[in-house]
């Protein structure tokens, strides 16, 4: 560790104020996807959405977050992480004001873009930020991620409750709308809360970011219009080559490039590699369980915004006491692969729950509210762990790149992810012999739920075979070779 970056985890009076206003940061990047979830029926009424165009409001959003992460970890770390997280608040202040405007789906998904943008540039700045507050005390480090996770887990639970009063009271509008004062309050705030940064001399690799966000959009564009076109269909098949072209372009320019996007180099830290993987699984079952089971409640059970909103609630909550209280002594008592392992077992088994149990006639306390709070369980066990894997070995002066990569493997798992388990869902509503309507969306619901249990079981997998437990006393930073 540099001497700068020392004295700034140390002597940094402000740290736990600063702390505050990038968990509210974080917070609000997190509340963004939950709340949106919970008017996503009155959305796609409103603006005239298909039920496969729809997964667009979602899915605008999480490629260019994911796809923008890792430029946005360099960024920062070249021209400072302050600077960096308050050009990302600007652009999702004002894509936050023009999505509570648009007038069809097209402006929208554009707006949601562009809010995806500006998180990409907010989040690595952040996350990198509090890795230089506080990593020269292993205690305080350890406080502030439970911070971190608790103000995520808080996001959650505020998008759910909020996007339910919001949506049924205020329009759907107003679940974009409500961004903009907060985005300027911590505009206003962060100058004088947050240290510039650590700055690094560097190029930015605008090639590896071109090639990178443009595979990411190729793939799940041709995913998602492959149940339209058809999977052997000339678009659907050159769509997926050209992006699957572009991601091996990527890689090239990375091991070739002096000063890459993404230093391969990186993957040879113990866990880093298997944490990122299991943590683009762990998000890619999560996403898909957060929307289908927001469309189940108001498309299958007949939920009001408001009714779907409150329902979910126990969800984050759970997720934070269990976060707050339980998984890091777990983690220190059993190691992070049988506490990842748990937590992806808890997820499947969650996710069998729902694909074999939700009929059309069901009620929420007999058919959702145990698998519900089973999966919260198994997510509340899985991220710690996968996190601190994920995020081993950084230096700080590459803590940018770091959470950048974290953070980009996440949106990559969901954005994919989310897109399969919608063509999965809609080919079998297509496919269904049932008159009813609402008996062949179900159907389609239970498969979604059904693959992403498969995900689940495939990261405990990963867990018991690639996650490696450290020792006590053993440190997780290693060195960057």
């Amino acid at each position: 560790m540099s001497t700068h970056s020392q004295e700034l985890a140390q002597a940094d009076p402000k740290r736990w104020k600063a702390l505050a206003l990038l968990c509210t940061a974080f917070f609000l990047t997190i509340m963004d996807t939950t709340i949106m979830q919970v008017a996503l029926p009155a959305i796609k009424e409103g603006l005239g959405y298909t039920q496969v165009s729809l997964q667009w409001v979602m899915n605008a959003y999480i490629i260019f977050f994911g796809g923008l992460l890792l430029l946005g970890g360099k960024l920062s770390d070249l021209f400072g992480q302050r600077r960096l997280f308050m050009w990302g608040f600007s652009i999702l202040t004002l894509a936050s004001l023009l999505a509570g405007l648009a007038w069809n789906d097209s402006v929208l998904n554009v707006a949601r873009a562009l809010q995806g943008a500006g998180s990409a540039l907010i989040t690595p700045a952040a996350m990198s930020i509090v890795m230089i507050l506080f990593s020269a005390n292993p205690k305080e480090m350890n406080k502030a991620l439970a911070f971190w996770g608790l103000a995520g887990a808080a996001g959650g639970l505020a998008g759910v409750f909020l996007g339910g009063i919001i949506t049924e009271w205020l329009g759907w509008r107003w679940t974009f709308l409500i961004y903009v004062p907060i985005g300027i309050l911590v505009l206003v705030l962060s100058p004088g809360l947050l240290q510039k940064g650590i700055l690094r001399k560097g190029r930015i690799d605008y090639a590896g970011a071109i090639s990178i966000t443009a595979a990411i959009v190729l793939f799940v564009f041709g995913i998602v219009t492959a149940e339209h076109n058809g999977w052997s269909s000339p678009l659907t098949v050159w769509t997926l080559i050209i992006g699957a072209l572009l991601f091996i372009i990527f890689i090239f320019i990375q091991a070739k490039k002096k000063e890459p996007l993404l230093p391969l180099r990186i993957f040879k830290i113990p866990n880093l590699a298997a944490g990122n993987i299991a943590l683009i699984m762990l998000n890619g079952m999560w996403i898909p369980f957060n929307y289908f089971i927001m469309l189940y409640l108001q498309q299958v059970l007949k939920f009001s915004p408001f009714e779907a909103g409150v329902a979910l609630v126990p969800a984050p909550i759970l997720i934070a006491i269990t976060m707050i209280f339980i998984t890091g002594k777990l983690v220190e008592k059993l190691g992070l692969k049988a506490v990842l392992f748990v937590g992806f077992l808890a997820l499947g088994c969650s996710m069998l729950l729902l694909s074999c149990d939700t009929p059309v006639d069901g009620n929420y306390l007999a058919n959702v509210l145990l698998a519900l709070l089973l999966a919260s369980l198994g997510r509340a066990l899985a991220y710690i762990p996968a996190q601190t894997a994920a995020i081993s070995g950084a230096k700080p002066e590459e803590s940018g790149l770091v959470s950048g990569v974290y953070n980009t493997t996440s949106q990559i798992g969901s954005a994919i992810s989310l897109a399969i388990m919608v063509v999965i869902a809609a080919a079998t509503t297509a496919s269904s012999t049932a008159g009813d309507p609402v008996v062949t969306l179900n159907e389609g619901f239970q498969q979604a739920f059904f693959w992403s249990g498969m995900v689940a079981f495939a990261g405990a997998v990963l867990a018991l075979l690639f996650i490696r437990s450290l020792k006590q006393g053993e440190s997780n930073r290693g060195k960057v070779m």
